[in-house]
């Protein structure tokens, strides 16, 4: 993958497809090969992906945070010339996309979120391990997943390295903490983007309590559950998301 990827000024991003634009939002330990399953999937049903490397790790300590993210995303859209967008985030990549769209409804025309952040306190602090013999890290690393297997020792191995990394770990801590202040629940209800939910029914780290209240909150959504499914359901059951997501794209004309 990394030989396509596209760099132009600070923006660094693959791009496949033509068509309706997804922009795909990683999340704090996932990287772009978590939406493989996506991204092979859309460029062939008429969509163009997006997926920018966030720039979790570059940015100064002070500006590590949601809103931050938020506005990067919105230069992004911006940047590549794409109007009336459909985000798609999973974990903190939710959450910023939640907030994108808040702050720059006019530019995004849909919103999908998987396993996302934004109103479950410890969904940050209790997934990302500070510190920690790789043992409890690949837990950590398992617990993320219905079936344990998923979490590769590729998996395992990238996140050891950057809980070991003081500049990544400090980063880590200080966007985790301000996802856990920018709780959304305030705002969701005034959010008309309509919002499709799908989330997996064994997820630990979001409960599935968190995305009933998703639900609730935003006044145009529609929620689907995944079965033996942890946070990251695009990686885990990537078929049944993707029929999942083509079909709400479909019913709402997307």
């Amino acid at each position: 993958m990394a030989e396509t990827l596209k760099k132009e000024g600070k923006f660094t991003y693959l791009e496949l497809g033509e068509g309706t634009p997804i922009i795909i939002l990683h999340g704090l330990m996932g990287g772009l090969s978590n939406f493989d399953g996506v991204s092979n999937f859309f460029p062939e049903k008429g969509y163009k992906i997006l997926i920018p490397e966030l720039p979790i790790y570059k940015m100064t300590v002070l500006k590590t945070n949601v809103k931050n993210f938020a506005k990067y995303v919105k230069d992004f859209i911006d940047h590549t010339g794409n109007e009336d967008v459909i985000l798609l985030g999973n974990s903190l990549g939710g959450h910023i996309g939640l907030l994108c769209t808040k702050l720059f409804p006019e530019k995004i025309k849909a919103l999908v979120i998987t396993g996302s952040s934004g109103l479950y306190e410890s969904a940050m602090g209790e997934s990302y391990p500070k510190r920690g013999d790789r043992d409890y890290i690949q837990k950590k690393a398992e617990n993320v997943f219905y079936d344990p297997t998923v979490a590769t020792k590729e998996i395992v191995d990238d996140v050891y390295d950057t809980v070991n990394d003081r500049n990544k770990l400090i980063r880590t801590l200080a966007i985790a903490k301000s996802a856990i202040r920018h709780n959304m629940a305030k705002d969701l209800p005034s959010m008309k983007t309509p919002t499709c939910i799908i989330w997996g029914k064994n997820d630990n780290v979001t409960p599935p309590e968190v995305a009933d209240e998703f639900h609730e909150l935003l006044p145009d959504s529609n929620l689907y559950w995944i079965d033996k499914c942890g946070h990251a359901a695009m990686m885990e059951h990537p078929d049944t998301f993707n029929d999942l997501l083509y079909a709400w794209l479909q019913e709402r004309k997307f």
